[in-house]
């Protein structure tokens, strides 16, 4: 196995006390490695807040570290944390990137990007038994729960992504193109294809994406309540 795939990055700091910590209990005392990821995933999808305003251009806030010190942050922040927790406990791990188009987006959210599709969705394979496996730990339960929105569930052999339709068979979410896999987060990469599919973003005078901010469960509890 490449050493790539275990080592620690600036990104994907696993030797950070803190991340190695969290791995280390999160992952528990199973001696079998499908077990350890499992339990890695689910401590990730559950333990960490999606939100989809932690979005930003500032390279720290894509550190491991400091998504698990801050407790939420959106898909790629959240696919980063699983990623490096893997490797803290010696699990290859690798992260991927791909566009969805998300049906069920915000309206406040989609009026902001422009568009319903979410550009560098980010996710983790983790390599179990000789394969790789897709881990998506996006969405919380939570939030799943309270938007009837299915959950991802993940047993380690199959790929978990994201479900076509939700509980009410509304289509949900639409993989329209894959980036590929890539042994360390590609900063550059995500910038550039942000700035294609969302220019206004970064327009000289727009408010910067960083300030955005917003309350995800607010809006789309809102959204629902609208349609009622």
């Amino acid at each position: 196995m490449p050493e790539k795939y275990i080592r620690p990055t600036y990104y994907l700091d696993a030797d950070h006390p803190a991340v190695a910590a969290f791995a280390s209990e999160a992952a528990g005392r199973s001696v079998a490695e499908r077990q350890r990821a499992v339990n890695l995933y689910y401590a990730v999808r559950d333990g960490i807040r999606y939100n989809p305003y932690a979005f930003s251009t500032d390279r720290q806030k894509f550190k491991s570290s400091y998504t698990l010190d801050r407790g939420e942050g959106f898909c790629v922040q959240k696919a980063i944390l699983l990623a490096s927790a893997a490797r803290a406990v010696r699990i290859p791990a690798r992260l991927g990137f791909a566009n969805v188009r998300n049906h069920l987006v915000t309206e406040r959210l989609k009026a902001l990007m422009g568009t319903d599709l979410f550009v560098f969705h980010g996710y983790t394979e983790l390599l179990i038994d000789g394969r790789w496996v897709k881990a998506t730990p996006a969405f919380n339960l939570s939030l799943c729960q309270k938007f009837d929105t299915r959950p991802l569930e993940f047993d380690g052999t199959a790929d978990s992504i994201f479900h076509p339709f939700d509980n009410l068979g509304r289509r949900h979410m639409e993989y329209v193109h894959d980036y590929g896999a890539f042994d360390d987060f590609p900063y550059e990469k995500m910038i550039e294809e942000s700035r294609r599919y969302y220019p206004a973003w970064f327009e000289a005078g727009a408010m910067k994406v960083d300030d955005i901010g917003g309350d995800f469960e607010k809006e789309r509890e809102m959204d629902c309540r609208r349609k009622l």
